[in-house]
């Protein structure tokens, strides 16, 4: 069956037929033989970095009120606010979609031929291969939370996932996998990539076993097995629990720390293309609340943008120059995994102890007290609050709107006004997966589309 995904690989791919049905940039004619060729290919950040972007339009953070933004937006990202029937046109791609399968792609080349690679060490290729095991499965765990319904233990053996690619084969059948299959292959790489990995990386573009642990931490979380992910966010948090402390950078916030050298940022991953400004909601600054310093340094009104809009929106990737809207995972979103699990687990205390650690980074001084909770049910809701006011922006809250349908205190319906017409998400739509875009459907039949 024919495959159709934009792959850029920095080897010469030999099959020139296959050129019809995939598009490949070749900038280099010679195909990986090192070890070091490998490790050049995952250390090609504008490949593996790469993460997701239409979540940051769907959740409910975001919030386009202004008529002038309104009108200035893309009819795709129109498209995605809105929660159409379909995002892109047959004549165009989705770039979420692609950038994903562009890296399990670029990963299946590094687990196809690292380890009977020339030069370097055993270890240093066992290294390699597991570093390309995370990337797969983290790549894995986003698609599998866009295009397919959230976890659901009693139906997750026929509910349809999406196609689980594991070697570097052109003509790989794209039958949709289920739902348990694609994430019995995420755990299934993540545990065997453990061992071979360095506790923390040179450099946090790289896959470590704090990160291994994370996603692992972060794919439990999905499968609401809530005694498993507190356990592996233990596990990283005894290798990685830095926090920023917000107050040092209050008087001068463009030195607050680029990506690369952000002790909180387990994995570098960044959002795929760029926005010239996310206008946050209304609910989501009422719970962010004007004295936090993540509103104070991460958010400006909208006369600071270009085209300037009514509003207030995200300013944290615009702080220190980078331009760019981190979505990897962080000590800060592990340690309010854990606060989740504790909370569900009865544990008021403990949960509420973890979001005050975190809080006390986040406010000055004069500004901050103690957050309590009367009983495991407040409790939670204060981890989810704060899921929201540290990640706001960053299209966090689509995947936590998802996986929470399951709470009935969450799973509340959404509504939008857009260009004059109102628009509504209930908690069991089939809007809540993406559709697949139908260039790929047209290419390759065995894909079935989601429902709307």
């Amino acid at each position: 069956m024919k495959i159709y995904i934009y792959a850029i690989l920095v080897l010469l791919v030999t099959a020139t037929s296959c050129r019809k049905y995939v598009e490949i940039t070749q900038p280099g004619i010679r195909t990986p033989k090192y070890k070091t060729d490998y490790r050049y290919l995952l250390d090609n950040a504008q490949i593996f970095e790469g993460s997701y972007s239409f979540p940051i339009l769907s959740g409910d953070d975001t919030e386009y009120t202004d008529p002038n933004q309104q009108n200035s937006i893309t009819s795709i990202s129109a498209s995605v606010y809105t929660w159409s029937d379909i995002y892109v046109p047959e004549t165009a791609g989705d770039v979420d979609w692609e950038k994903l399968y562009n890296i399990i792609y670029n990963c299946n080349a590094v687990l196809d031929g690292v380890l009977t690679s020339e030069g370097g060490s055993d270890a240093m290729k066992k290294q390699l291969y597991a570093e390309a095991l995370v990337h797969r499965a983290n790549c894995y765990l986003t698609l599998i939370n866009l295009y397919a319904k959230q976890y659901n233990a009693t139906t997750a053996a026929t509910d349809l996932g999406v196609p689980l690619l594991l070697t570097p084969d052109l003509f790989a059948n794209l039958k949709r996998a289920p739902v348990s299959t694609v994430y019995s292959q995420i755990l299934d790489d993540l545990k065997h990539s453990v061992a071979a990995l360095p506790a923390v990386p040179d450099y946090n573009i790289r896959p470590s076993k704090a990160a291994s642990y994370a996603l692992l931490a972060k794919t439990y979380l999905n499968l609401r097995d809530f005694n498993n992910a507190g356990l592996y966010a233990d596990s990283t948090l005894k290798i990685q629990n830095t926090l920023l402390d917000l107050k040092n950078y209050s008087a001068t916030p463009g030195t607050i720390p680029k990506r690369l050298s952000d002790p909180e940022i387990i994995l570098s991953k960044i959002v795929n293309g760029s926005f010239t400004g996310i206008p946050i909601s209304a609910n989501a600054l009422n719970i962010l609340g004007t004295n936090d310093l993540r509103y104070t340094l991460f958010t400006r009104d909208g006369s600071a943008f270009f085209p300037s809009f009514n509003g207030r929106a995200n300013w944290r990737y615009r702080l220190n120059g980078e331009s760019v809207i981190q979505t990897g995972l962080s000590v800060p979103e592990v340690m309010l995994t854990k606060a989740e699990c504790l909370a569900r687990q009865g544990d008021v205390a403990g949960a509420i102890t973890i979001v005050n650690t975190l809080r006390k980074k986040r406010f000055l001084a004069t500004n901050y007290a103690d957050i309590t909770a009367a009983d495991a049910n407040v409790a939670l809701k204060v981890v989810v609050d704060e899921r929201e006011r540290e990640f706001a922006g960053r299209g966090f809250r689509w995947f936590d709107q998802r996986r929470l349908n399951y709470d009935a205190s969450f799973a509340v319906t959404k509504t939008r006004v857009f260009k004059g017409n109102t628009y509504t998400l209930e908690p069991s739509s089939n809007r809540y997966v993406y559709p697949i875009g139908q260039k790929y459907i047209l290419l390759n039949p065995e894909i079935q589309q989601n429902p709307r």
